[in-house]
């Protein structure tokens, strides 16, 4: 028989008086000799970080979410303090439900939330806006010239007069569709935010911020007054919100991944070991980060979801050994010392390859991603020392019980008649070592991944859909948004073009006609509402001064006039440019912030700046730089990722066919561990233009994902498979081989990732519903392309003629036999297949 030919490495060994414990590698014999110190350090050190994973707090940053080495984040952020409200700020929305803002009441309450909003700790107060803002003002054209005061009347007190005086003020101020609704039905109140707490000095915390928002804020909503707030930090806060919802998903991975397992293994004691030592990688990574500085935010909460996946997978591997060593007859402490040594090193090799995986996504040039490819990398590594050290040692002492082991050879030795269907089409796999099937299944994958190449050219980079596509269409965010979106003329999506000259220049002629010819090439690309410019300002001033003529409705070139159009600007419009006429923003407002609508706005603006800008010697530089707003800095953002997406693709499959050449030391063997996971990416992206998932921050991190959780399954059916090949069995027999002792696990891990993330789907954080179908999609399809494609390329790539050695017959007919019942001798369990090593070489 097929075992009995290879058993020569490891032998049944019943009693532990009869194994040599010199036996195996020196760092083997150190980890078994000192098991107790290996448990205890471990129990010490999942208490300790534990500890400190309580303290670990949830946020996110404005400025970790953006590209900071980006040239146009760059000039954002050296002129943002010159630039107030054009960054990060917030935007609340005071309605009458019943009637329009011309009333005494409703001006009462928004006078309330006003109020309420101004003493909240992280409001720039010196540029919030709003009607009871003394930096919201009209203007207007007299026989004297120009006349202007606040909107809102120094004597207002709530009389008819004084109504009629503020309804004439908001008609001349113009900031219908901007401060006030159209319907006339609400107004809006600006606020830009600090980057610190003023009271703490520490970093805003947008989690506590929100709950400020929530609490003080739209608790003032009535059935008469209705609140809608929008802007990142709110959106933030949404997010972190959800985060604690999300800890119920993760509840529900640790339920699903123990009840599969417990399915596979009908052994509890194992099933609760396993589940235990993953949580406890989780909490060793949470503890980790606490100590390090970082923080959980709403885009690494995936980390904790993915070093549980990964160590399920690899702990599911170190106790299907056992299980199926004991099961023969062998001692548990000699099971778990033939596991390790088995599996130790491929088990290394694996995780290894899911660090340099995760790691490489450190050149994507986004804090955010870079925080989540560090813990990532650190969680994998921690992995090293909870799945591949613990776990054996920890089932030394605890073993399996015996009947789930007899379940387990039961399982293995069953004839195919007795195997139902699953386990007559699992019987059948091997099939796929054979030349017809091979040759169907890589033509069948061949059109699939030629279709998915060129649907996923029309790949979008960016949002697909209005609102916040973080949250659901349905969330109080969007909803917000949408009112927001249908009841003022002006967006919130804005983008600003910076223009930068020298101080006091920004009056000059030709910097204001400039200005004023990018504005109006704005205006003509579709998805740019309006524009808002010190050139037009100064445009209208010019008109006003000349009794509203529109033939002074221009640019004049009489320095004296535009001066003085400048100079009421600037008294006017507040932030229109900076106190040293430096640095002039245009803004753009935008129908939304679609990928499509940004590339066509960024196109427009890059053109103009290469064709305007002056050198920086010239007597009166004008420079146009990009980009501020919140659209314009996400217009930043996905050129990072564009630009990014490339060579993470190429740093991710270099890394890990890297560590596969090091591995098998066979570029055969490596091509068919990699081209799976390679039909995999493509598979996905033309997924998720069939979904209508933009690539951008959210999703970016999911391609490395599924390339570093997919090779696992290859390095751990190759691992064997080669190693028979190389002791002279054929690929029939070595894939055989494979399947019966790393085949079945790979499955099972491979449905309980997909089933713990699949809840995902119903996160109430849109972009982790996202991830979840994605994610699934790529467990189930890399679980497949192991099972299916590794036989049918290693038919044409790792099938040598004539590799059968002298002394050994073995065919696919021997490997079926063994399937067949059989009665074990009475003296001993039937001898297995364990010298499971990595192969020396393939040719």
């Amino acid at each position: 028989m097929v075992e009995q030919k290879f058993n020569s490495g490891m032998p049944v060994i019943a009693n532990l008086e009869d194994f040599d414990k010199n036996s195996g590698g020196w760092f083997e014999r150190v980890i078994f000799r000192h098991r107790m110190v290996v448990v205890v350090a471990c129990l010490l050190a999942t208490v300790v970080l534990g500890f400190f994973a309580t303290r670990l707090q949830v946020n996110a940053s404005f400025e970790k979410m953006i590209p900071s080495s980006s040239p146009y984040i760059k000039n954002y952020l050296a002129y943002k303090n010159q630039l107030p409200g054009l960054g990060n700020s917030i935007r609340v929305v005071v309605e009458n439900k019943s009637g329009d803002i011309y009333d005494a009441d409703y001006l009462l309450a928004l006078q309330k939330v006003n109020d309420t909003l101004y003493l909240i700790p992280g409001i720039d107060r010196s540029w919030m806006k709003s009607l009871w803002m003394p930096i919201v003002r009209w203007k207007e054209v007299t026989e004297e010239g120009i006349d202007g005061g606040a909107v809102m009347p120094s004597d207002y007190d709530g009389s008819d007069k004084s109504i009629t005086a503020l309804r004439r003020n908001i008609m001349r101020s113009g900031i219908i569709g901007n401060l006030v609704a159209n319907d006339g039905r609400s107004s809006m109140i600006v606020a830009p935010l600090l980057d610190t707490n003023p009271q703490t000095g520490q970093p805003l915390d947008y989690g506590d911020f929100s709950k400020q928002l929530e609490a003080q804020i739209r608790s003032l909503e009535s059935d008469k007054v209705g609140i809608h707030i929008v802007g990142f930090s709110k959106l933030v806060g949404d997010l972190i919100d959800g985060l604690y919802s999300v800890m119920l998903f993760f509840g529900a991975s640790v339920l699903i991944a123990g009840l599969f397992v417990y399915f596979y293994t009908r052994c509890l004691r194992s099933t609760l070991l396993l589940v235990s030592v993953a949580v406890a990688g989780v909490v060793w990574l949470l503890g980790l980060m606490q100590l390090l500085g970082y923080e959980l935010d709403p885009y690494s909460i995936l980390v904790p979801f993915l070093i549980f996946a990964i160590g399920i997978s690899h702990g599911t591997q170190k106790m299907n050994g056992i299980l199926q060593d004991i099961g023969r007859g062998t001692h548990k402490y000699i099971a778990a010392r033939y596991t390790f040594r088995r599996l130790f090193l491929t088990g290394l090799t694996a995780l290894l390859t899911n660090i340099v995986g995760f790691a490489v996504l450190v050149i994507i040039d986004i804090p955010v991603i870079r925080d989540l490819a560090l813990t990532t990398s650190i969680g994998v590594a921690v992995l090293i020392f909870t799945k591949l050290l613990l776990i054996p040692v920890a089932l030394s002492y605890l073993g399996v019980s015996k009947k789930a082991a007899r379940i387990a050879i039961a399982k293995d030795q069953a004839g195919a008649e007795n195997r139902g269907f699953l386990g007559r089409l699992w019987s059948g796999l091997d099939r796929f070592t054979e030349r017809p099937m091979a040759t169907a299944v890589i033509a069948v994958s061949l059109v699939v991944t030629l279709i998915g190449s060129v649907v996923m050219m029309h790949l979008k980079v960016g949002d697909l859909d209005p609102g916040a596509p973080e949250l659901r269409a349905d969330s109080r965010y969007n909803r917000d948004n949408a009112y927001i979106t249908s009841h003022y003329g002006l967006s919130s999506d804005q983008f600003v073009v910076i223009m930068k000259t020298n101080e006091d220049s920004c009056r000059l002629y030709q910097s204001l006609q400039s200005m004023d010819k990018l504005a109006w090439r704005l205006r003509q690309t579709p998805g740019v509402q309006t524009t808002q410019s010190l050139a037009e300002t100064v445009r209208m001033i010019s008109s006003g001064m000349a009794e509203g003529s529109p033939k002074w409705l221009s640019i004049s070139r009489d320095q004296a006039i535009t001066n003085s159009a400048v100079d009421a600007a600037m008294i006017s419009a507040p932030g229109i440019t900076n106190q040293q006429c430096s640095v002039t923003p245009l803004i753009a407002y935008l129908a939304d912030h679609k990928a499509d609508t940004l590339s066509r706005v960024l196109k427009v603006s890059e053109e103009f700046a290469k064709e305007n800008n002056t050198p920086a010697g010239a007597e009166q530089p004008v420079e146009f730089l990009l980009a501020a707003g919140n659209a314009g800095i996400e217009a930043a953002t996905n050129i990072e990722v564009e630009k990014g997406i490339i060579t993470m693709y190429l740093a991710v499959y270099g890394a890990t066919a890297l560590l596969c050449l090091l591995t098998f030391r066979s570029w055969r063997a490596t091509l068919v561990a990699l081209i799976p996971l390679l039909m995999t990416t493509i598979i996905c992206k033309a997924l998720m233009v069939w979904l209508g998932i933009g690539l951008k921050v959210a999703t970016l991190p999911v391609i490395a994902v599924g390339v570093g959780v997919g090779v696992d399954y290859a390095l751990y059916l190759l691992s064997v498979q080669l190693a028979v090949q190389e002791r002279g069995g054929s690929l029939a027999v070595a894939y055989r081989r494979s399947l019966d002792f790393t085949g079945r696990v790979v499955a099972l891990v491979g449905l309980t990732m997909a089933a713990g993330v699949i809840t995902w789907a119903w996160s109430p954080i849109k972009f982790q519903a996202d991830m979840g179908i994605l994610l699934t999609f790529m467990f189930l399809w890399n679980m497949l392309g192991a099972l299916v494609l590794i036989p049918a390329l290693s038919h044409y790539l790792l099938n040598p003629k004539g590799n059968s050695k002298a002394g050994v017959t073995l065919d696919l007919e021997d490997a079926r036999a063994q399937q067949e019942p059989r009665k074990p001798a009475a003296s001993a369990p039937a001898p297995q297949l364990t010298e499971l090593a990595l192969p020396r070489r393939v040719r």
